[in-house]
């Protein structure tokens, strides 16, 4: 299988300002069974008018088949072509003129542990990470060498203490793992909720994305 060609010719949805008018952009991942469309929805809770946001879809609404607990070479070559798919966007970003310091990388269950892999993988200075209740991928006390820095790079982790797909224990080594490499984390686990998105993690969300914005 062409693993390059898995996410390709896949719509990519936009919103916000033209990328060579953006002062920042924020890539936005959806989950499982969802839409490129219907993560952007999240860009009219998380809007700011300097800001490009970007959503790209998978194939078959999933950017890898089995649990992100599953070992990795289940999910593969799906999770390494998801990967690329994203390292595109970001080399797109920044041709336009974004510097990776103002990219911000978002994302939503899947969507959310397929952005902690990237950055935790393609360690540097990123305008920040948005993780709504996902975690790095692979199984439960994998071993786990990433190389490079984060260089405080400003990390939001939310999640449910019960969510039924993500467990406590990953969002709290994803936590531990970022901050290993240079993160500056925010993690927030709240009771009893569901596998949802809350109004505190938008406002947390809202706050990074303007910490990321040059100074006026």
């Amino acid at each position: 299988m062409n693993t390059t060609n898995l996410h390709q010719g896949q719509p990519l949805a936009r919103a916000g300002q033209p990328l060579d008018q953006a002062q920042a952009a924020l890539i936005l991942l959806h989950g499982r069974g969802a839409t490129a469309a219907s993560i952007l929805l999240l860009a009219e809770e998380l809007y700011h008018p300097a800001y490009a946001y970007l959503a790209p879809q998978a194939a078959h609404n999933s950017w890898y088949p089995y649990t992100f607990l599953a070992p990795i070479p289940q999910n593969e070559p799906w999770l390494s072509a998801a990967l690329q798919r994203v390292g595109q966007l970001v080399e797109t970003i920044e041709a336009a003129g974004v510097p990776a310091e103002r990219i911000v990388l978002g994302g939503f269950s899947q969507g959310a542990c397929l952005a902690s892999e990237f950055i935790a993988r393609n360690a540097r200075r990123y305008g920040g990470l948005i993780g709504f209740s996902g975690g790095l991928i692979g199984p439960l006390g994998m071993a786990r060498a990433y190389a490079g820095s984060l260089d405080g790079t400003p990390v939001f982790l939310g999640c449910s203490d019960v969510d039924g797909h993500i467990p406590k224990a990953r969002v709290e080594e994803t936590a531990a793992v970022l901050e290993g490499l240079g993160a500056q984390v925010t993690m927030r686990l709240y009771l009893g909720m569901g596998h949802t998105i809350n109004a505190d993690e938008i406002e947390q969300a809202r706050a990074l994305l303007s910490a990321a914005l040059p100074p006026e």
